[in-house]
C-alpha cells in the first residue's frame, strides 16, 4: 500500500454522500440527516473492515434508494405520463469499469442492475426496454405493483414560493487500499418528460472515478451534462495540478455561469473530501478513518 494511503501508519479510508440539491431546507431535513448519519456509520464500518470502495458505494446508493427519503429508488416521481422512469451509474476508479442504466422501470434497485451491466457487458450504458429485459435475466429485484412500492416524496419546503428540488442520490468512496469509486442514482426531474435523461447516468457528466477522484453530483443535470462536471474535477487536478476544492469550486462556477444550480460530493486519493454546492442547500454528509464525521443540508 502506498504511503499516501497511510496516516500515522495506518489505511486511510474515507466515504461522502448526498441525497440531492434543493432550493432551501425542509421540514424531512432532520429526518434526512438522521438516516444520513446512520449510514454513514455502517458505510465507514464497512470501510475499515477492508470492503471495497465499489461495494461501498453500491451499498450506500442501495440503502439511499430503498429509504423512500429521497426522489430516487422507492422516493422517486413519475414522469408526465406517471410512469416510474430510473437511472443510476457506477464506477470503479482502479479500472474504469463503469455501468449505468437510463429509463430503468420495474426494478427496486437501479444501482444493482447499473453495477451488472459493469461486470457482465462488455458495455456502459443500457437504456428503457433493454435495461430492463437485462435486469430480469440477471435475477435483479422486481417491483409488481409500482403503483404500491413507490412513494413520491414530497418536499414541504418553509418557503412555500420555492418547491423546485432534485433528489438524487450518490456515495463516493477511498477504501483502505487506496482504490475510489463513485455511485449516482436518481428518479430525475419531477414531471419530466418520458424518456429525459439527466446527468446521472451519464459516465463523466454526474458520475466519474479514477486514480486521482472519484465524484457524484446532483442538481440541473442538463447543466452538469454540458459542463461534463465529474470528470472535469479529475482533468483540473491533473492539468491545472489544482487542489481537490479549487477543482470542485471551479467546474460548479462552471455549471453556475451556464445557468444551472446543484453541487457534488469528492474525495481524492489522499482522502481529501469536497462537498462544494451553489443551490439552496444540499443533503450530504462524509466520515472519516481520522473519526471526522459530517452531515448537513444548509
Amino acid at each position: 500500500m502506498s504511503s499516501e494511503s497511510e496516516q500515522n501508519g495506518k489505511p486511510v479510508w474515507a466515504l461522502a454522500l448526498h441525497g440531492g440539491a434543493s432550493t432551501g431546507p425542509s421540514k424531512h431535513d432532520v429526518e434526512t440527516e438522521a438516516f444520513m448519519a446512520q449510514l454513514l456509520k455502517r458505510g465507514g464500518e464497512m470501510l475499515q473492515q477492508g470492503a471495497s470502495s465499489v461495494e461501498t458505494v453500491k451499498e450506500m446508493v442501495r440503502a439511499l434508494e430503498s429509504s423512500g427519503l429521497y426522489l430516487a429508488g422507492k422516493g422517486a416521481a413519475p414522469n408526465k405520463n406517471g410512469e416510474f422512469e430510473l437511472d443510476a451509474a457506477i464506477m470503479d476508479g482502479e479500472t474504469r469499469l463503469a455501468g449505468s442504466v437510463a429509463g430503468l422501470k420495474g426494478f427496486e434497485h437501479p444501482v444493482e442492475v447499473a453495477e451488472q451491466v459493469m461486470l457482465k457487458t462488455p458495455h456502459i450504458m443500457l437504456v428503457g426496454q433493454g435495461a430492463a429485459q437485462f435486469a430480469g435475466e440477471n435475477n435483479c429485484a422486481r417491483i409488481d405493483n409500482p403503483e404500491d412500492y413507490y412513494t413520491p416524496v414530497h418536499y414541504d419546503l418553509f418557503d412555500q414560493d420555492e418547491r423546485k428540488m432534485t433528489g438524487t442520490v450518490g456515495a463516493v468512496a477511498l477504501d483502505v487500499e487506496g482504490l475510489l469509486a463513485a455511485a449516482t442514482s436518481t428518479g430525475g426531474a419531477p414531471d419530466k418528460v418520458p424518456g429525459r435523461v439527466g446527468d446521472c447516468p451519464i459516465i463523466g457528466a454526474g458520475t466519474w472515478a479514477d486514480e486521482r477522484v472519484a465524484v457524484s453530483c446532483t442538481g440541473m443535470g442538463e447543466y452538469f451534462m454540458r459542463a461534463n462536471a465529474a470528470a472535469d474535477v479529475s482533468a483540473r487536478i491533473c492539468y491545472a495540478r489544482t487542489s481537490l476544492d479549487v477543482a470542485t469550486r471551479a467546474v460548479l462556477e462552471n455549471v453556475l455561469f451556464l445557468g444551472g444550480k446543484g453541487g457534488l460530493i469528492s474525495i481524492d486519493r489522499l482522502g481529501r473530501i469536497a462537498m462544494p454546492f451553489i443551490s439552496g442547500s444540499m443533503a450530504r454528509g462524509s466520515i472519516h478513518s481520522n473519526g471526522e464525521m459530517v452531515v448537513a443540508t444548509l
